[in-house]
């Protein structure tokens, strides 16, 4: 194993940094993107659990839990929940642009497997062209050519880098497509549960409205 790794040479070297490059980004990805941490079960219920109709302490107690909590979800939550006195349309905006950033937070480090699926191959095959070049530039230099065995054997080490390479790339492809899907569903889930809770708790703001006009009139 060793000496097929050494007989790469210089682009076996590049194509073994690439691969550390993406296990690590596959495993701070896959810790940061459980759906635990993104969403938690708790936050999700009490919005889900929040009737248009309920009090201002149902409002206040999930603004306290969401306020204790550093999920995207809770931070998401928090900004709609601290702008209630705000026009609908202005507070909706403040939640879509903290909700992008969030998901640009979430698909960070995504960009790194995309570049490592494009190069790793291409490397592969470099390092391939290479090793076939520096093989027959020695059979051109040899006066005897007339061991099959040599010829295929460097032929062989030349192409080790194309699997390496290949290797690299399709692993690396399966994570990031999976992790981007992953990221879409979560995005259109928060959108959902935040479009929810904001219709609920705007609900209740002009139910409250609504009964002080009245006050006021009598």
């Amino acid at each position: 194993m060793l000496h097929f790794f050494q007989q790469g040479g210089f682009f076996m070297g590049t194509l073994l940094i690439c691969s550390i490059v993406s296990v690590t980004v596959i495993l701070l990805r896959s810790a940061a993107l459980r759906r635990s941490k993104v969403m938690p079960k708790i936050i999700e219920q009490e919005i889900e659990n929040l009737q248009p109709g309920d009090n201002t302490d149902s409002i206040v107690k999930l603004a306290r839990l969401v306020r204790g909590d550093e999920s995207p979800l809770a931070r998401i939550a928090q900004v709609g929940l601290q702008h209630l006195q705000w026009p609908k349309a202005e507070n909706v905006e403040a939640v879509q642009t903290k909700a992008r950033r969030e998901i640009v937070h979430l698909e960070s480090g995504l960009f790194i497997l995309e570049i490592v699926v494009g190069i790793a191959p291409l490397l592969g095959l470099l390092g391939a062209v290479s090793g076939l070049v520096t093989v027959f530039a020695n059979l051109g230099d040899s006066a005897s050519v007339s061991d099959p065995r040599g010829i295929a054997k460097g032929i062989s080490e030349a192409l080790s880098t194309t699997i390496v390479g290949l290797a690299i790339a399709i692993p690396s492809l399966i994570f990031y497509s999976y992790f981007s899907k992953k990221v879409e569903i979560m995005a259109a889930e928060m959108e959902t549960l935040i479009a929810d809770l904001i219709a609920k708790c705007y609900f209740q703001k002009r139910r409250r409205d609504v009964q002080n006009e009245n006050y006021e009139g009598l």
